[in-house]
C-alpha cells in the first residue's frame, strides 16, 4: 500500500495515467486542443484452410460470420470507454471495419479505422474494434474449428493531436 504522504516519485510524472503516487488516474485532457484524430488498427484471425473455405462458401452454422463480426467491431468501438477503465468517452464520427481473406495465413485480416474531432485520440477505439470483431468471428466459427487463433492485434497508424502522424514499422 502506498503512503499518500510520501514524496512524489519523479519517474512517475511522465506516465500520464499515473499520479505522483503511482495510482491510476484518468488523464485531464481539458487543456488539449480539439483536433481531428484518426487511428487504424489490425488483427489477424488464423484458421485451417478447410474452415476458411467453409466460411467463404457461406456455409457457417451460425450464418453471416463476416457481417456479424464487422457490426460487432463497429459497436465495440462505440463502447470503448465502458470497457477500458481510463479511456475517455468520445464522439466518434467514423468507424469502419474491413474483413479481408488472407489465404497465406490462412484466415482473415481485420482492419478498423476510427475518426473523431476531440481532445484525445482514438487508438483504443480502433484496437477495441478489431479485437471484438476477431472475437466475434471466432464465436461465429468455433463450431467448425476450436483452434482458430487471434493474432497480431496492433496499431498501424494514427493521425492528429500533439504527436501528429505515427505509423508502425512493417
Amino acid at each position: 500500500m502506498t503512503d499518500s504522504t510520501s514524496a512524489p516519485d519523479p519517474a512517475l510524472e511522465s506516465l500520464s495515467h499515473l499520479n505522483n503516487q503511482g495510482q491510476a488516474q484518468m488523464v485531464d485532457v481539458s487543456a488539449k486542443a480539439v483536433t481531428i484524430r484518426e487511428a487504424t488498427a489490425i488483427a489477424q484471425v488464423r484458421m485451417q484452410a478447410a474452415t476458411l473455405a467453409t466460411l467463404e462458401a457461406g456455409n457457417a452454422p451460425k450464418g453471416d460470420v463476416l457481417g456479424t463480426a464487422r457490426l460487432a467491431g463497429i459497436m465495440a468501438a462505440k463502447q470503448t470507454a465502458q470497457l477500458i477503465p481510463l479511456c475517455h468517452p468520445l464522439p466518434l464520427s467514423k468507424v469502419s471495419v474491413q474483413i479481408a481473406v488472407d489465404r497465406q495465413l490462412p484466415g482473415y485480416q481485420i482492419t478498423a479505422t476510427v475518426k473523431t474531432k476531440a481532445e484525445t485520440g482514438v487508438e483504443m477505439e480502433a484496437l477495441t474494434a478489431v479485437s471484438v470483431a476477431a472475437l466475434t468471428l471466432y464465436d461465429m466459427a468455433k463450431a467448425l474449428e476450436k483452434s482458430i487463433a487471434i493474432e497480431q492485434i496492433r496499431l498501424l497508424e494514427k493521425r492528429g493531436g500533439r504527436s501528429g502522424y505515427w505509423q508502425a514499422q512493417v
